[in-house]
């Protein structure tokens, strides 16, 4: 048994960030992958903050950074979460610079800043075009710096709460598959979205959504987990992310015609209109006929010349080059819209404490909620760095409040985690793991994807019932336990087919559109019946759901414009 005052489970930005505001106690990280393996390292495009750095910007603010959320969240975002992130942005981009984040630089040699879709200002902070890379990296080091202990390839099977208090975790040594208990005063989790939950997505391979699944099965509610966010820009037959940096650039979208479809859509924003609003765009072209092959659109950067994408689109160039066959320079990259984005997650408040005392949640793993219907590009980083400092404090300031757990309830979370890997290795069932996950993926993508409407859901959640039924009859062709990643996916799936389940539900029920949730059947937004959050519990009879209300601190709702 491993003891710590606090445990982050997840390796990313979130995790990290939490970690750090920890180390003065004993704090320890918990990673399915080696940390700088993280997702947290994929996003491209920067992280915002209101420096007003660059001649358009001067006039930028805190203040307007957090309308621009608050109005990109279709008006669901908590209004508190979206000033405390705003507010608290420019500090945390000056923090990362003083820790070594090697960020582009202006002429002036100030940090640069580029537009981004949904913001009034050009207020997304960069390194190229690989930010979240370098910004991972320099929290990774200052990690290794400060000696927090991390423990890699492990993997978290199960939370630990005994009378609605959080006492640690349980997990496997992926390398030998034994056990192992850990006593904490605090958990937090940091464990990412839930994208491959979809066909057609841009996240890692480990981004299944398992830390909500753990969370949900331990008690804890799940919010507003419709609202899935398709990015626009996702690279044809990888769905490799092709950042909304190209786009903030002066990327140009066209479609099979090689005309400048988004002027139909957004005529004043063109293609910085939030991610909803462009995903929705190019699919319809591609639904009337005007994609090309029928398939995607084309993403042209080739008006930007070489010099300007070799300097600030460097990481684009090599991907489209590599997975596409094609130079930007020279050729346009064929994009389609592809999953991105969990908006919802772990049901938390502002210091991202749950309803289980002494279980904390950040990144995308939570739901403050900061994101709301939509969340604006540049925003996610920001959202790990300023909520993974401010859920470490509060982890800390309850760490020292308590005495050490009981290590008897760890015992017995053991025995019960024990009981359940058997199980799962003794099933003698016909049915496919990989099988039963392809079908899911491509349900989820066809049925509840970029446009939904009844029918389609209730064929989705028909499937999705019937998969669940299937899982019970599945088995494992290799029961060996030193790295037994059948085990791992089986794990997964379990999880992955409840949070379909619950995407699914919530969806149906969410009678209007809003944000990335858009209906055919249901085209107008409905503030009346449906400006709140969407929470789903654990019972036997399946996910209950509940409904809670928007912090509104300032901005009523309006229709959106761009």
């Amino acid at each position: 048994m491993y003891q710590h005052d606090i445990v982050v489970v997840g390796g990313g930005l979130a995790g990290l960030r939490a970690a750090l505001e920890a180390k003065n106690m004993d704090v320890a990280v918990l990673s399915l992958v080696y940390p700088f393996r993280s997702h947290s390292g994929a996003a491209q495009g920067g992280i915002n903050a209101a420096l007003g750095n660059t001649e358009a910007g001067k006039e930028d603010s805190w203040e307007k950074h957090a309308f621009d959320t608050v109005k990109g969240s279709d008006y669901l975002a908590d209004q508190d979460a979206a000033e405390l992130m705003a507010r608290e942005a420019p500090a945390q981009i000056i923090e990362l610079e003083h820790w070594g984040a090697p960020f582009s630089r202006t002429e002036e040699g100030k940090i640069a800043q580029r537009p981004f879709g949904g913001a009034g200002f050009p207020r997304t902070c960069y390194a190229a075009d690989r930010t979240g890379h370098v910004l991972l990296h320099t929290l990774y080091e200052q990690s290794v710096k400060s000696g927090i202990r991390m423990y890699s390839e492990k993997l978290v099977i199960d939370l630990i709460v005994e009378d609605g208090v959080c006492t640690g975790v349980v997990m496997m040594d992926l390398l030998t598959g034994k056990l192992e208990g850990v006593l904490a005063k605090a958990v937090i989790f940091a464990t990412g979205g839930a994208g491959r939950i979809y066909s057609r997505s841009s996240n890692a391979l480990i981004n299944t959504g398992l830390g909500m699944g753990i969370a949900y099965q331990a008690g804890v509610p799940l919010k507003d987990m419709e609202f899935i966010q398709f990015h626009p820009t996702t690279l044809v037959g990888t769905n490799i992310l092709m950042s909304e940096g190209a786009r903030g650039e002066g990327g140009y979208l066209t479609n099979a015609e090689g005309e400048r479809f988004m002027k139909n859509y957004a005529p004043d924003a063109m293609e910085l209109a939030p991610r909803d609003i462009v995903a929705r765009s190019i699919q319809t072209e591609i639904n009337e006929g005007r994609g090309i092959d029928n398939a995607y659109v084309n993403l042209d950067l080739r008006h930007l010349g070489e010099e300007r994408i070799l300097e600030r689109l460097p990481g684009i160039r090599d991907i489209a080059i590599n997975f596409a066959g094609v130079d930007p320079i020279k050729t346009p990259i064929p994009v389609q819209p592809g999953q991105h984005y969990t908006m919802g997650g772990i049901h938390c408040n502002c210091n991202g404490e749950t309803n289980v005392i002494g279980f904390y949640t950040a990144g995308e793993s939570a739901c403050v909620s900061v994101h709301g219907a939509n969340r604006l590009g540049g925003n996610s980083l920001l959202e790990t760095v300023v909520f993974g400092k401010i859920i470490g404090q509060a982890a800390v300031k309850y760490a020292q409040s308590i005495e050490k757990h009981n290590p008897n309830s760890v015992v017995e979370g053991i025995r019960t985690t024990q009981e359940k890997i058997e199980q799962l290795y003794g099933d003698k069932g016909n049915k496919d793991n990989g099988q039963i996950r392809r079908e899911m993926q491509h349900i989820m993508m066809e049925n509840v994807g970029v446009y939904r409407s009844k029918v389609p859901m209730k064929e989705a959640l028909t499937k999705i019932i019937e998969l669940k039924e299937r899982f019970k009859s599945t088995s494992m062709r290799y029961t060996g336990r030193k790295f037994n990643l059948e085990l791992l996916r089986k794990l997964e799936l379990q999880h992955m087919l409840d949070l379909s389940e619950i995407i699914t539900r919530g969806a149906l029920a969410r009678e209007e559109s809003r944000g990335a949730h858009y209906r055919l059947d249901f085209p107008e937004r409905d503030d009346d019946n449906w400006l709140k959050h969407t929470l789903a519990q654990i019972s036997p009879q399946g996910p209950q759901f509940t409904y809670s209300t928007v912090s509104i601190t300032q901005w009523e709702p309006v229709a959106r414009r761009y």
